[in-house]
C-alpha cells in the first residue's frame, strides 16, 4: 500500500454531520479527493468499525451505515492484525498517546501515508515521518 494520506474516523464522520456545516464542507472535500484520486487516501478497519458505530449513534439506520462502510471499503484499507497492534503498542509508548490513537498512527504508517488527517493528535507534529494535520484549524 502506498497512500499519501490517511483519514481518521472523525474526518469521515464530519462528511455526514449536518450539524457542523463548516467542518462538513472541509470533510466532504477530503472525502471527494479520496474518491477521485484512487489509492491516494487510506483508512483502516478500525476507522470503518468506529464509523459504523458512530453513524448509528447519530441516527443513521444500520442498513445505511453498513452501505456507507462497504462503500469506503473500496479505498486502501489497513487490516487489524497482531502486527499492527504490536506496532501500535510501540507508538503508544514512544509518543505517550492513547491506544486508539496509536492504532490510527500505526495504520497510517502501515499505509505508507506521510499525512495523518485528524483532529485528535497534535496539529503539525511529526510522529516519526507521519505528520498529523488538523484540517479544521
Amino acid at each position: 500500500m502506498n497512500a499519501s494520506k490517511f483519514l481518521d474516523t472523525n474526518i469521515l464522520l464530519y462528511a455526514y454531520d449536518l450539524d457542523a456545516p463548516a467542518k462538513r464542507a472541509v470533510a466532504l472535500r477530503l472525502v471527494e479527493q479520496g474518491w477521485t484520486a484512487a489509492g491516494d487516501t487510506a483508512i483502516s478497519v478500525q476507522v470503518l468499525q468506529e464509523m459504523h458505530v458512530n453513524l448509528g449513534k447519530r441516527g443513521v439506520s444500520q442498513t445505511e451505515a453498513t452501505r456507507i462502510v462497504r462503500d469506503f471499503a473500496d479505498w486502501p484499507v489497513v487490516d487489524n492484525t497482531l502486527e499492527l497492534l504490536q506496532a501500535a503498542l510501540d507508538e503508544q509508548a514512544r509518543w505517550k498517546i492513547s491506544l486508539w490513537d496509536s492504532l490510527i498512527l500505526a495504520a497510517a504508517r502501515a499505509s505508507g501515508a506521510s499525512e495523518l488527517i485528524t483532529e485528535d493528535l497534535n496539529h503539525g507534529q511529526n510522529y516519526g515521518g507521519v505528520h498529523a494535520l488538523n484540517p479544521f484549524l
